[in-house]
């Protein structure tokens, strides 16, 4: 489903230029429950932004679904991104004035769904999350818990097959947390591969394959030591 084959991405701020992924190789399958870990600066998140064709990349090669994704305008990267992709973060990014029902409908609304039949929809997705009785509430009306929920429904309602989830549970407490991760195993039974940035050991252990990055290199895959081999290739390229 996502593969990268030496891929690297540089920012440059002023007359410095910062190395943050350096020549990734990986490949996630169709299906997968996958954390990727790594220390803050690590490029745990600049991955997950080229995952989501949030952003680009400098060198190598990236394919989602077996289709090389490279420079793409940003209406057509709008569209892969409504095809296969959801999105779920740290911060919920709920809109404040809209109720639970029509924040989850959002993404429709961008697919040209008439209004009754995304309402519908997205009922439809609020009770699977147990939130139907909340779907008229504002977001400061819900615990962080239930917010939590309603952005995982509208990171559904699209069908999408990737969930991207940056943090989804870092500002959640212990019990909830894992109560929402409960929710990501459900969904990835369903067949629908699931990415989920972390910094929490016990949460990572709850996904099958564990990716830790370091310095802008994976380091290892469930325990497997990758990083040697990553940094000979880097010593080459450089």
């Amino acid at each position: 489903m996502i593969r990268f084959e030496n891929l690297h991405k540089s920012y440059v701020t002023g007359l410095n230029k910062l190395h943050v992924l350096k020549g990734i190789d990986l490949n996630i399958a169709e299906g997968e429950l996958v954390s990727i870990m790594g220390s803050s600066g690590s490029g745990k998140s600049t991955m997950l932004n080229i995952f989501g064709i949030l952003d680009n990349y400098d060198e190598g090669n990236y394919y989602l679904d077996n289709m090389l994704i490279r420079n793409m305008s940003e209406k057509k990267a709008a569209l892969l991104r409504n095809k296969y992709i959801g999105f779920v973060f740290q911060s919920f990014n709920l809109i404040s004035f809209k109720n639970a029902m029509e924040n989850v409908a959002l993404p429709l609304y961008y697919q040209n769904v008439s209004r009754k039949k995304r309402n519908i929809l997205a009922m439809e997705y609020l009770e699977k999350m147990g939130l139907a009785e909340w779907a008229h509430h504002l977001p400061n009306e819900l615990s962080g818990g239930q917010k939590q929920r309603v952005a995982i429904a509208r990171s559904l309602i699209t069908n999408p097959k990737i969930i991207l989830a940056d943090e989804p549970t870092g500002a959640l407490d212990t019990t909830t947390s894992y109560e929402v991760m409960k929710l990501f195993k459900e969904i990835n039974d369903q067949g629908i591969t699931v990415i989920i940035v972390t910094h929490e050991n016990d949460i990572a252990e709850r996904t099958k394959k564990v990716i830790r990055l370091k310095d802008g290199m994976i380091e290892s895959i469930n325990g497997e030591q990758v990083f040697a081999e990553n940094h000979l290739k880097v010593v080459a390229h450089v």
